[in-house]
């Protein structure tokens, strides 16, 4: 199974979700969104979180990630 994962933003209108930019999978492909909603964090906070979430998507599409299973084992640990 192919795990493929894409952070998009958008915004609800008239009770549906839509999509700021264009994503390329085919029509019927079944995804699952997670809402966040976190109105505690200013504009710069919000800004760094995202460039954060980026750095990390770039590393994991260039291999340098760790799997789940080690993550799991390491905070097991802690």
């Amino acid at each position: 199974m192919l795990l493929r994962v894409a952070i998009l933003r958008g915004r609800i209108e008239r009770g549906r979700i839509i999509v700021d930019d264009p994503i390329d999978l085919p029509d019927g492909t079944e995804v699952e969104i997670a809402v966040a909603e976190c109105d505690e964090m200013t504009a710069e906070e919000r800004a760094e979180l995202d460039a954060s979430i980026e750095r990390g998507m770039e590393q994991a599409a260039r291999g340098e990630g760790i799997s789940a299973e080690e993550m799991l084992r390491r905070l097991r640990a802690i």
